[in-house]
């Protein structure tokens, strides 16, 4: 077998074996750990709190995991909540191509700051990054606090909790579709 069949190959088995990790929880299990992944964040970020709280809404990924081999993909299961309950499910994709050896798994937080972008958002069938709208990421370090006055941007991003050989601090080109989970 060739190189690139290889890196072909090894691409395949790890989207196969990602998506059907990513796959496999229930609507409780993921608000369960959409629990746990607010009070991480609530922890390693001082105002966080206040931050949801302004929110008009917020789409939490407790873990994404992105494993790549030549060809790289990310997936992984979330629950948007409104007012701090669950009101739908989804699912976040991406691929990339390039020099890319290693698997990661990372939390992500997604705030829409204004009722018409989470509108916006929950009306599409499917919202892609850089097509559909952008998110503004907000890089903090352990301990530091979120300035929300400063924050003007109507969705804004938090990815945190990275761990592993790949580190790519982006969400351009992910995808998110609604899953039924009833």
């Amino acid at each position: 077998m060739n190189r690139r069949n290889l890196v072909c190959t090894i691409g395949v088995v790890s989207a196969l074996l990602i998506s059907g990790v990513a796959m496999a929880w229930s609507a409780n299990k993921i608000d369960r750990e959409v629990d746990k992944t607010i009070i991480v964040f609530k922890e390693e970020v001082n105002g966080a709190q206040i931050f949801l709280d302004q929110a008009a809404g917020y789409l939490v990924f407790p873990r994404v995991y992105k494993i790549g081999v030549g060809i790289g993909v990310e997936t992984g299961e979330g629950a948007l909540r409104i007012g701090g309950a669950t009101v739908d499910y989804y699912r976040t994709t991406a691929g990339s191509i390039g020099l890319q050896l290693g698997a990661q798994a990372k939390s992500i937080v997604i705030a829409f700051m204004t009722t018409e972008s989470l509108n916006k958002f929950r009306n599409a069938s499917g919202w892609k990054v850089g097509v559909d709208g952008s998110i503004a990421l907000i890089d903090l370090g352990l301990g530091k606090t979120i300035d929300t006055q400063n924050v003007k941007d109507p969705v804004v991003g938090f990815i945190f909790g990275s761990k592993g050989l790949m580190y790519n601090l982006t969400l351009e080109g992910s995808k998110f579709t609604k899953l039924d989970k009833t």
